[in-house]
């Protein structure tokens, strides 16, 4: 059975090319993270989202950044050391390089993907434990991204219009391969957050072509849409998201 990460349970919880209208450059989004443990919500980890600039001798990207840690009372049952990170196009949000470390209980693995749009190829690098290493390089659609691009994208598409019920599937790489991942938005509605009370566009995301994985995310309808609760389900459990602070937001 594939592993599943835990911050990636948080992502799917979130691809046509759009401008760049919401995501801000020095955004930093802090969420606490809770685990269903014998029937009690168990506030585990906190994840943390947050972007920056950085110059190279070509352009100027974008970095979109991803961490997960378990507070330090849980690190003795179940230690979390998660990263996600993509360099991407400021104005598109267009993948260039994917890096994930995932190290969560003695489990290590780390994956780099480097896109080529123009061959439509990812040449991908991945790293375990006593330093195997595996490169391959993989075919990918005109839309094909990652993850973590995947999910800030999405927060740039116009959903005031939409009507409740309307799904797209999207291509995400993850695990050096394409899977099909369906969004349905479901409406508007609002909750109460850290931030106060909000009025959120609901859409569920999960596999295209399977019930094992699933997730409901709010974004905030207005015009940042930064996600301020996400509840995920998987076959051994579920949980939950919630935004603790907000700050660097681009409108």
């Amino acid at each position: 059975m594939k592993r599943i990460t835990f911050l990636y349970l948080f992502l799917i919880s979130g691809v046509l090319i759009a401008q760049n209208n919401a995501v801000g450059f020095k955004e930093k989004l802090v969420y606490t993270a809770s685990y269903n443990m014998s029937g009690v919500l168990t506030d585990l980890a906190e994840v943390t989202m947050q972007t920056n600039t950085v110059k190279t001798s070509r352009a100027t990207l974008l970095r979109l950044k991803c961490t997960a840690f378990t507070y330090s009372k849980w690190d003795s049952f179940f230690k979390i050391r998660d990263l996600y990170e993509t360099y991407v196009s400021p104005n598109t949000l267009k993948p260039y390089l994917h890096n994930r470390e995932i190290n969560e209980g003695g489990y290590f693995k780390n994956m780099k993907y480097t896109f080529s749009h123009k061959t439509k190829t990812v040449k991908a690098i991945q790293t375990k434990k006593n330093n195997w290493v595996e490169n391959e390089t993989i075919a990918i659609g005109a839309d094909t991204k990652d993850i973590i691009s995947t999910l800030y994208t999405l927060r740039t598409f116009d959903l005031s219009n939409l009507k409740s019920g309307i799904s797209k599937t999207f291509t995400v790489l993850f695990d050096r391969k394409e899977a099909k991942v369906r969004v349905t938005y479901l409406g508007k509605e609002t909750i109460e957050t850290a931030l106060g009370n909000k009025v959120c566009y609901k859409i569920t995301m999960g596999a295209a072509n399977s019930n094992a994985i699933n997730g409901t995310l709010w974004l905030t309808a207005d015009a940042n849409k930064i996600p301020v609760y996400g509840k995920f389900k998987i076959p051994v459990g579920n949980g939950e998201l919630k935004i603790k602070s907000a700050s660097g937001l681009k409108n």
